[in-house]
């Protein structure tokens, strides 16, 4: 019996020395880095966003560290940062919407023609703007869920369609901006500009920034936004535990609409007029943003500040760049680079869960 207890504890030793050095190992400043950006996922753009901020502001002092510069910033992402907000939630669920511009467009146009086409009051128009957005993000909610058909294909063929239904109901005509100014300026609401100090915000740049605001708490504080991250984390676990996956995806594709419906009436306050032709690229900024955000593509992991600040990065680099006097096709270059780099953090991180 001695001889066995002597075994027996040496063996708990020799255990307790693994766990020991296990535990060590996983202490490491990397390791423990890398669990922090797992924790925190809109760290990483964070701290590309304030390094931007810095180079570009030692290069270019007080022409960039200006009110009215940075200001501008914001003006010049609040679309991309509304569109990208919708884009957040689809793939948070691990899908993808390749129609978020589409549907901005043609919601824009609906608000114009109802009510220069057909008389209607402009806050009825605007209703009814909102209403075709999220019908349009229902219904492929709708497929991708009920239909069980791949995302991508479904929003491909979305944008495909709902880009056409703009261009033959619009018959390419736009809305001047006097025109809206003059009979239904409800339309430019989001133009409408608050001037503090140097700054000047819109309407839009506000709106933009609550919805972020609203959306990171609803997405971290309510059963709903638990539900979208547990979908996109492992749809069959979300199901089991008893959660409704197919009306979470349904919801979350009509929010989406809705959202870029809200985007298309921005739009209008931005340009200052109804075109067909206008964001033509914001299904492509919106995804940067979200990337460049830290938010993953296999879905369930993210954060939506992270994609507002995915988008600031953007128009910092933009900006910064115009200011330098270097080519555009340089601000392309640089963003490609933070693209791949964002999806290769995202990859690092991830082992982290592993």
């Amino acid at each position: 019996m001695p001889a066995q207890d002597n075994y027996e504890a040496a063996a708990s030793a020799r255990g307790t020395e693994k766990f020991a050095e296990f535990s060590d190992d996983r202490k490491g400043i990397v390791s423990r880095f890398q669990n922090q950006l797992h924790a925190t996922p809109a760290l990483v753009p964070l701290i590309v966003l304030v390094a931007a901020l810095v180079v570009f502001g030692l290069l270019l002092g007080s022409k960039f560290f200006s009110p009215f510069a940075l200001t501008l910033i914001l003006q010049q992402v609040q679309i991309v940062g509304i569109v990208a907000a919708a884009q957040s939630l689809v793939i948070l669920t691990a899908g993808i919407d390749l129609s978020v511009g589409a549907i901005m467009v043609l919601s824009s146009v609906v608000m114009g023609t109802f009510t220069f086409r057909y008389g209607l009051p402009a806050p009825v128009s605007i209703v009814c703007g909102i209403g075709v957005g999220a019908a349009i993000g229902a219904l492929n909610g709708w497929l991708v869920a009920r239909m069980k058909l791949p995302p991508f294909i479904v929003t491909l063929g979305m944008w495909q369609i709902v880009l056409a239904t703009n261009f033959l109901y619009s018959a390419n005509e736009t809305i001047r901006a006097q025109d809206i100014e003059a009979e239904a300026p409800l339309l430019q609401f989001f133009a409408t500009k608050i001037s503090v100090g140097g700054a000047i915000f819109t309407y839009g740049v506000i709106f933009m920034v609550l919805l972020v605001v609203v959306l990171a708490y609803v997405l971290r504080q309510t059963a709903w936004g638990r539900h979208v991250y547990a979908v996109g984390d492992d749809p069959e676990a979300a199901e089991l535990s008893g959660v409704n996956v197919k009306g979470t995806l349904i919801s979350v594709y009509m929010l989406a609409g809705i959202i870029c419906a809200f985007a298309g009436w921005a739009l209008i306050g931005r340009i200052g007029s109804v075109s067909p032709t206008s964001g033509q690229l914001a299904n492509i900024e919106s995804i940067t943003a979200v990337v460049i955000g830290g938010i993953s593509l296999f879905g369930g992991r993210g954060s939506i500040m992270g994609t507002l600040f995915g988008a600031l990065i953007v128009g910092v680099f933009t900006l910064g760049l115009r200011l330098l006097g270097a080519d555009a096709q340089w601000t392309y270059l640089l963003i490609g680079v933070l693209i791949i780099a964002a999806v290769a953090v995202d990859q690092w991180i991830r082992k982290v869960a592993a």
